[in-house]
């Protein structure tokens, strides 16, 4: 069917009418579909799941249910409310053209009607369905996508990327970021004595437990690399508490470790776990090639975290001084003097934090 022509649901009590206006409608291209009354039109359009209507011309004087309460429901239901629906009626009083139109109608045509203009009221409904109908599946597209990023990307990213506000966010910004980073303890032994698909599969069940507490923290996932995770806060969504968040995620995941641990133990997995956590500047933004580009944080704080994650001892969250000191109300920590750590010219003051305080 072309896109001047659709599918036309005529609801009227009175068959002659039905019948006028199919005849009119068929002869303009037109597939009809009839109603004797409200009722049954809202039993048609659920049976189509309105998509194979495209237009509504409505009566409203009719038994069962009248044309102001089948109007009243056509646009009340998410399936329906975008449909155009075209009152046809010998009620011409003024209040009822009004009543109408604040309900949601296209258009109202008086009985007997004029079939040109039937016609041109129709197309230009037609013309409004089909666009609305475009600007749908657009976003059923967007969505589509969204959803598919996220399986690859952090939900935050993947927002960003489908969105036309996220461009300039992607060309590159620089932000405060609380940067973490955590990695097993004895993995690469572990990773040259055990079989693939058990090292496979071990690694899916600690990515997946510790992928769920970044979602909950609301982090941005930025990569796994092995049994490495770098996770950042604060962008590209920007949050006040970016510092707590952070700590709260690595707590969680050292206790969520732990509890794994014991049954890798009784399989004979000896493994630890620490954390690095820095907070500081980055220039965050894309970077790739055209085909494969990520969302990437750069800068020192980076490899900070990174750093503080290799000197961390199994069970250990080290924080530099300006992360520990916007999270020192909520912690329990302790100091680790001044570290050497590899690429900074001077001792980096950390903190290790024990655990969470209490009511925190």
């Amino acid at each position: 069917m072309s896109d001047e022509h659709g599918r036309i649901l005529v609801v009227d009590d009175t068959r002659l009418n039905r019948t006028i206006l199919a005849r009119a409608l068929e002869n303009q291209g037109h597939e009809v579909v009839e109603a004797e009354n409200g009722r049954v039109a809202m039993e048609v359009l659920g049976a189509d799941g309105a998509s194979g209507i495209d237009v509504v011309l409505l009566d409203l004087e009719m038994p069962e249910m009248d044309g102001y309460e089948t109007l009243g429901r056509i646009k009340a239901s998410e399936t329906t409310a975008h449909l155009p629906v075209i009152v046809i009626s010998s009620v011409e009083d003024l209040d009822s053209v009004v009543r109408c139109i604040e309900m949601g109608a296209a258009d109202y045509l008086p009985k007997p009607f004029n079939a040109a203009v039937l016609q041109a009221r129709l197309s230009t409904s037609l013309a409004a369905k089909r666009l609305g109908d475009l600007e749908r599946e657009y976003l059923r597209t967007i969505d589509r996508q969204r959803s598919e990023l996220a399986r690859f990307l952090s939900p935050q990213v993947a927002e960003l990327v489908s969105s036309a506000d996220g461009e300039a966010l992607l060309d590159g910004h620089r932000r405060v970021i609380t940067a973490v980073f955590s990695d097993l303890r004895g993995f690469t032994s572990f990773a040259e004595t055990a079989e693939p698909e058990e090292l496979l599969d071990m690694l899916r069940d600690y990515h997946g437990e510790m992928g769920r507490m970044v979602m909950d923290a609301g982090g941005t996932l930025e990569h796994f690399a092995g049994d490495g995770i770098l996770v950042f806060f604060n962008d590209p969504v920007q949050q006040d508490d970016h510092e707590a968040r952070a700590v709260r995620m690595a707590c969680a995941m050292r206790d969520r470790f732990d509890t794994m641990h014991e049954a890798w133990r009784k399989r004979g997995y000896e493994l630890g776990f620490g954390v690095g956590m820095a907070v500081g500047h980055a220039t965050m933004g894309r970077i790739g090639f055209e085909g494969r580009y990520d969302y990437a944080a750069i800068g020192t704080v980076v490899i900070m975290a990174s750093r503080l994650c290799s000197e961390a001892q199994p069970g250990q969250i080290l924080v530099n001084q300006r992360g520990y000191s916007a999270v020192e109300d909520i912690v329990v920590g302790e100091p680790v003097g001044d570290l050497a750590l590899k690429g900074f010219s001077r001792p980096v003051t950390a903190y290790n934090i024990v655990g969470l305080a209490n009511g925190h």
